[in-house]
């Protein structure tokens, strides 16, 4: 039998009585003895595994291990610091980005404003400058069209 591996349990001292005799001894306490030995072998295979249940692999080989999964773990953490401190760069260029748009239009949105409150002041004052000049204004009526004329051709005809 290989170190390590599980005994046949066809295979005990029950099985083979002519052993017994031979050695001296009867062929049941041989028998119990191979059985405590087999238990012993077997305990000294499982031992790692009944002490380390939750782990899919024997003890002593995670021991061996142990030093590769800290430095995984170790590995993963820089990875993952980097990542988030790349997250949180790109995240604060996004609201510089949005802070300095949102200042940009809020600036194009009061000049807009402005220019559409001079505009109005330039009708108004177009409004009074046309009326100001209509009774002075001598138009001709066949060379100009105004709102005016306009309407009285459509109801004469």
């Amino acid at each position: 039998m290989m170190p390590g591996q599980i005994p046949d349990l066809l295979m005990t001292a029950g099985s083979l009585p002519s052993v017994g005799p031979l050695a001296g001894i009867p062929a049941t306490t041989l028998t119990d003895q191979l059985k405590l030995a087999e238990l012993y072998s077997l305990g000294a295979v499982l031992s790692p595994l009944i002490l380390n249940r939750h782990a899919k692999r024997p003890f002593d080989v995670i021991k061996g291990e142990e030093g590769d999964d800290d430095e995984r773990k170790k590995r993963r953490r820089e990875k993952n610091k980097v990542a988030a401190a790349r997250c949180r760069n790109r995240k604060k260029e996004r609201t510089d980005f949005l802070q300095k748009e949102s200042e940009r239009l809020e600036t194009l949105n009061s000049e807009l404003k402005s220019q559409i409150e001079e505009l109005k002041s330039e009708r108004q004052q177009l409004i009074v400058m046309l009326n100001l000049h209509r009774p002075t204004c001598i138009v001709r009526t066949d060379s100009v069209k105004s709102p005016e004329s306009d309407q009285r051709s459509e109801q004469s005809d």
